[in-house]
Formats: C-alpha cells, sequence, structure tokens
C-alpha cells in the first residue's frame, strides 16, 4: 500500500489523483470544477456527477465516496497537498500540522489567489482523512537555493529584511520533474546545465545547475517574467504611476488587469488567451493573433538567453506543459531567436513533438531540445511519500 491521494485546490476547482510512486501508476484523475456554483461537478474517466452548490467539503466527500466504490480508500497511505507559495519558510516538503497550516497562511499576502485556495483543499482534507498523514508540496521550494544575486531585487533592503521583498518563483515542480527526466533522458553527469520552459496558461522557465534552481523568471508573484495567457509579465514599475494619473486607477485595479485582462488574452485584442485558439486565428489571417503570438515567443526566447548567463554550461533546453508539450509552431518560433546558444531544430522531429526521437526535437549540430510531459502530481505523489518517511 503506498497510494497517495494529490490535491491541487484551486478557489473553484479541486484537481485530484491517485498515484501510487513506487510503481510509477496513476489509479486515477480528475478535477471536481465550477465548486460553490449550480453547475459544480466531480468528472474523471467514465464518471461524472452533479454537485448542485458544492462546496470544496462535499467536492471531497464525493471523492472519498468514488475511492471506496473503486476500492482505492484502503490502499491510501497520504495526502499530498500543492502550495504555491511557502516564502523563506519553507524550502522543502513539510507534513502539515496546525503550525504549519499558519505559517502558509502567513504567506497568503504574497499569493492572494493562490495560497488561500490551497488552504481551503488542506482545511478540508485534515477534516475528511483525519487519520491519514499530509504533506504541504510549495511551488517555492525548488528555487529556494537560488543565490542571493538572482533573488535579490534592486529595491531598499529594509523591503526585503522586513517584508520578505524578493524572487521566488514558482512552478518549481515542475521544473524539478521535467529537468530530472532530461538529465535521465541524456544520460548527464551530476554536473549539468538545463533550462526548462513551463508554458500553459501560467508560464515560465528556470535555469537549473547540477540538479539546483539557480535563476527563473517569475518572482515575488507568478505575474513576473513571460508573457502569459491573461498575465502581462515584465511591465516597466512605471506602468503604475502613469496610469494613476492618466486613468485614475489604483494599484489594486491595475494589478487586477495585468492579473486578468493582459498576456495573450490583451495582444489579440480580446480574441482568446488560450495559444490553441490564436494559432488557429492566426492561420485565417487574423493580425492581433499573429502579434500575440509572436510577442510570446520573443519574449521566450530573450527570457531563455537571459537565462543562459547563470549557467557554466547549457547541455538542453526542455519545453513542457500545454503549450510546450502541444504547440509545434511556438517551440520553432522560439528557437528561431535561439540560434546565437547553438539551438536548432530539427523540423521533422518538432512537427510530430519528438516522439520518434525519444523526445530530441534538435537538429543533429544542435544542442539537446526537449519536449518532456511534466507530471507534478507525480512529483508531489513521490516528495509526500519522501516525507512523511515511507
Amino acid at each position: 500500500m503506498s497510494d497517495v491521494l494529490v490535491l491541487n485546490s484551486g478557489s473553484s476547482s479541486l484537481k485530484f489523483a491517485v498515484i501510487n510512486p513506487t510503481a510509477e501508476r496513476v489509479e486515477l484523475r480528475g478535477l471536481c470544477e465550477r465548486l460553490g456554483s449550480n453547475e459544480a461537478c466531480l468528472c474523471t474517466d467514465g464518471h461524472s456527477q452533479a454537485l448542485p452548490g458544492g462546496d470544496h467539503t462535499a467536492a471531497l466527500a464525493a471523492l472519498i465516496a468514488l475511492l471506496s466504490e473503486r476500492g482505492l480508500d484502503a490502499s491510501l497511505v497520504a495526502v499530498g497537498h500543492r502550495v504555491v507559495h511557502g516564502a523563506e519558510r519553507f524550502t522543502g516538503s513539510v507534513p502539515l500540522d496546525d503550525e504549519v497550516v499558519a505559517a502558509i497562511t502567513a504567506c497568503n499576502h504574497l499569493a492572494p489567489l493562490h495560497n488561500p485556495a490551497n488552504l481551503l483543499g488542506i482545511a478540508a482534507a485534515r477534516e475528511a482523512f483525519p487519520t491519514l498523514p499530509q504533506v504541504a508540496v510549495f511551488d517555492t521550494a525548488f528555487h529556494a537555493g537560488m543565490p542571493e544575486r538572482a533573488f535579490r531585487y534592486a529595491v531598499p533592503g529594509d523591503w526585503y529584511r522586513e517584508l520578505g521583498v524578493r524572487r521566488y518563483g514558482f512552478h518549481g515542480t515542475s521544473h524539478r520533474y521535467v529537468s530530472e527526466r532530461a538529465v535521465a533522458m541524456l544520460g548527464l553527469g551530476a554536473e549539468h546545465g538545463v533550462i526548462t520552459a513551463h508554458l500553459g496558461n501560467g508560464c515560465s522557465a528556470c535555469a537549473i545547475a547540477n540538479g539546483r534552481s539557480v535563476d527563473t523568471s517569475m518572482g515575488l508573484t507568478p505575474l513576473e517574467g513571460l508573457v502569459m495567457g491573461t498575465r502581462s509579465g515584465d511591465v516597466d514599475p512605471g506602468l503604475f504611476a502613469f496610469l494613476q494619473r492618466q486613468r485614475g486607477l489604483d494599484a489594486e485595479a491595475i494589478t487586477a488587469q495585468l492579473n486578468s485582462a493582459s498576456g495573450l488574452l490583451a495582444l489579440s485584442d480580446g480574441l482568446s488567451n488560450d495559444m490553441r485558439s490564436l494559432l488557429a486565428a492566426e492561420a485565417e489571417g487574423n493580425a492581433a493573433a499573429s502579434l500575440a503570438v509572436e510577442v510570446f515567443c520573443y519574449r521566450l526566447a530573450k527570457t531563455i538567453s537571459g537565462l543562459s548567463a547563470a549557467l557554466a554550461r547549457l547541455d538542453a533546453l526542455v519545453f513542457t506543459g500545454g503549450i510546450g508539450e502541444h504547440a509545434a509552431a511556438v517551440r520553432s518560433r522560439t528557437l528561431a531567436h535561439l540560434a546565437v546558444l547553438g539551438l536548432h531544430e530539427n523540423p521533422a522531429a518538432n512537427a510530430i513533438h519528438g516522439a520518434d526521437t525519444a523526445g530530441n526535437i534538435a537538429s543533429a549540430e544542435s544542442r539537446a531540445i526537449l519536449v518532456v510531459a511534466t507530471d507534478e502530481e507525480g512529483m508531489i505523489a513521490a516528495e509526500t511519500l519522501a516525507a512523511i518517511g515511507s
């Protein structure tokens, strides 16, 4: 018995998976979505259940019933929770208790869209599974060892010392997983340099030296860095004062628009935040969609180039996430800007996602370029077992 229930709780959703990391086997995977509304439901392969008005507690009750129905409840040994922000307090995965929950709550101001939602799932799961050990696995933990030159902002020191204003980085579980897979796939030794690009509705890139994150694109919040689905990524900080003067907007209103009304959605003039839709529209001649894709790819290439400065060597570039794994055109257009790093695609391999070359889409003269499917749930399950000493 070594099944782990992995929970990734959002404000109105609860992703779940039952995974045996020892056997590398997924027993169940699904999603409870639209929680709190009349359309709330639990969905997994071969099963859909309406949960009208249901919250996270109701979702977990339905999930427990499903686990029992499928005979999976008796095999669970722990629950692993994705938690977005652990600040400097948490540099690795930790078993949950009241003190840890309080410390996670104290980080809410650093990730107000994520940590409170994560805590909803934690509270519901601790009530639903009172006898099972539960573990928090932090997005920020993989980046906790970044050197100070990478994580400090050039701002007054008391902002850092008293308020924790620094770069933390996110998507750490994904960056760790795909970089470890890349090292194994290429047979690299203990000394290596890899850049990973996690590209979905949220996007970040990471420089990894000898298995450790040494720099990354996201910062104090998940808003910094790359262009994303609805997030702007990097902007001039002077934009805040400018918009206050010109539009009368306060900081909260500006931040809200940078998070939910910017990125691909804004660049495409409101057409879509979904790369698939934008590529289809571009093929039909939509100029705004074309601009959105081009800015996304250029900014990604620019960031990858910058992250190379953190490495003594570059062995591979790795694409992952929904866009990174499935959008060959995005990979191709990004790589067109990266010849200076010795990165050149094999167009035929790239067109089929590297499937015939063990994920490598590089040409013969290029450094390795891999497409690796991420498995954050699998990594959370493995981290959970490690944290409870199982």
